[in-house]
């Protein structure tokens, strides 16, 4: 598997992101979505990684810078047939030593607060994550767990 920094430009990731927004839409009320669609991460300030098994896009995840020293974990995504192989650990790997490399201190992220999302959630109190209040723009919402850690 190969993780790379993708420029968001290709038919393939905006499919994958897509799939993405529609799934968050179908299981979470529209004011608890907060995943950013293809315009929004392409913005400045974000980093945007895709992992490839061979040719075909298997994951993705980025950081929004927030402040300085702050980041936030943005669109993890694992395509769903591949769920439970490693890929989102691998590529959390990734994803926190680059923001500790480009001089992040703490990582923070919003997901999701229901039953559906408790892999996740698992998988990111594996990789160090405590809850904590929302943080950024973020605003308390029973949909929502805040996460946090330091770098």
């Amino acid at each position: 598997m190969k993780i790379m920094e993708d420029d968001l430009s290709g038919p393939q990731i905006a499919r994958f992101l897509e799939e993405h927004l529609q799934q968050m839409r179908s299981i979470t009320p529209e004011e608890s979505v907060h995943a950013l669609d293809l315009d929004a991460l392409r913005k400045p300030g974000i980093t945007f990684w895709s992992v490839l098994d061979g040719d075909l896009l298997v994951g993705c995840g980025a950081v929004k810078e927030l402040a300085a020293g702050h980041a936030e974990l943005k669109s993890m995504r694992t395509k769903p047939v591949r769920r439970r192989s490693g890929i989102a650990s691998l590529l959390l790997t990734h994803i926190v030593a680059q923001a500790r490399s480009a001089g992040f201190t703490r990582l923070s992220l919003e997901t999701g607060a229901a039953d559906n999302f408790l892999p996740a959630r698992r998988l990111y109190e594996k990789f160090g994550f405590e809850y904590c209040a929302p943080f950024g723009e973020y605003r308390a919402d029973p949909n929502s767990a805040f996460m946090t850690r330091t770098l």
